[in-house]
């Protein structure tokens, strides 16, 4: 039997509209539109301009199409996919669905993002339980020792485990099989935020069996602001949502039988759908910029963000930048800690005055690159390094 390799990625920069005097290597921070993402955003307006005819079925129509290609992204059954507005919306639908008592433990990442922190935190405050954060032992490489000490946080009074799949700040890789497994065998619900990585990442639902994933629409799924997507297993399905909405409910798609109240909710996921998910403007934009992540798919868009990246991650580490170990690394983004003396503002300075957009965040240099990227997008960045005195 003989397999085939998917031939590597082209450059997708034509698919994209640019500006020619900008070296875009911040997709972690916002990721732009394609064209055709863009298109299909102007025709959503100009249908409600006019909206005749316009079907009540076109109020479930593309969400469900948005469910099916969320759902074929990360290997779920659509029925249990939400639509949603915010990653903190997802992971609050969550947190306020697992059952919490005096004295349980809430295992989270040092440094994690707020969207997946605040919640935590004040559910801990209100059931009285303890708020873990499992602090990156200290400069990299040390995501294998970090990797170590996150399971042995989960310990079987453990109630929730709620981590990031990359972590925001550096690309550092989670291995989220490890931690799902240790969860799982504790009975700890398991809670993923995706919002660095789907999209550029290969991820399996069913290989890594979160109870919840949650992930935004505007970065690495290169879709409009104000989407985002969650897949809900099957712990949360006797939940409560946050909003009670009537698209919600069962029988939702017959507009006159609105007026005979149910207290039934839609199957699956659709519980916990955004108040308004029908979206006639955003939706079909999320859709087309799901359609272009699986046309060039997550896996070879990580190996073309790896290679853009890899010359530049191994001067960096000749230069002393402390940087993880590859093993630990995601691969579609880098993140360098600046060496001791540098002056963040003055860097920020140059890279501005420089057209290069990347990012800094907390002491590293976050550089997230995507298939609109090219070598001399890497090159502009590196000539600012190298004339950059630090000081």
């Amino acid at each position: 039997m003989t397999t085939t390799t998917a031939p590597s990625l082209a450059c997708q920069k034509d698919e994209f509209r640019l500006d020619p005097g900008a070296h875009y290597l911040n997709c972690a921070y916002l990721g732009p539109i394609p064209r055709s993402v863009e298109e299909v955003g102007i025709e959503g307006i100009r249908r409600k301009r006019s909206p005749t005819p316009f079907p009540s079925e076109a109020f479930f129509t593309g969400c469900d199409r948005a469910r099916e290609r969320f759902g074929r992204l990360v290997a779920a059954p659509a029925d249990r996919i939400a639509i949603l507005p915010a990653a903190s919306y997802g992971i609050t639908t969550a947190a306020r669905n697992v059952p919490l008592s005096a004295g349980q433990r809430i295992v989270l990442l040092g440094e994690q993002f707020p969207s997946n922190v605040y919640i935590w935190r004040r559910l801990a405050d209100e059931h009285e339980c303890e708020l873990h954060t499992v602090a990156r032992p200290g400069p990299p490489p040390s995501a294998a020792l970090w990797n170590e000490r996150l399971l042995e946080a989960i310990t079987p009074d453990t109630a929730v485990v709620a981590l990031p799949h990359t972590h925001w700040t550096d690309g550092t890789r989670i291995d989220l099989a490890a931690a799902g497994a240790r969860a799982r065998a504790v009975g700890a619900a398991f809670i993923i935020d995706g919002s660095q990585s789907i999209g550029a990442i290969p991820f399996d639902v069913g290989a890594l069996q979160p109870d919840a994933l949650i992930t935004v629409g505007y970065k690495w799924l290169l879709g409009p602001y104000s989407t985002c997507l969650g897949y809900f297993g099957e712990r949360f399905d006797d939940g409560v949502p946050l909003e009670e909405t009537w698209i919600g409910r069962e029988g939702s798609e017959d507009f006159q039988g609105l007026v005979d109240y149910t207290d039934v909710y839609r199957p699956g996921a659709a519980r916990y759908d955004v108040g308004e998910t029908s979206n006639f403007i955003l939706i079909p934009m999320l859709i087309e910029a799901l359609d272009r992540i699986l046309a060039w798919r997550p896996a070879r868009i990580r190996a073309y963000c790896a290679d853009l990246l890899s010359g530049l991650t191994d001067e960096l580490c000749d230069r002393g930048w402390p940087i993880e170990d590859d093993a630990w690394r995601s691969g579609h983004m880098l993140g360098a800690r600046l060496p001791e003396g540098w002056d963040l503002g003055r860097l920020q300075d140059r890279l501005a005055a420089d057209g290069v957009y990347a990012s800094l965040r907390g002491d590293a240099l976050r550089v997230s690159p995507n298939v609109y990227n090219q070598a001399e997008d890497i090159e502009a960045l590196r000539d600012v390094l190298r004339s950059f005195s630090g000081g």
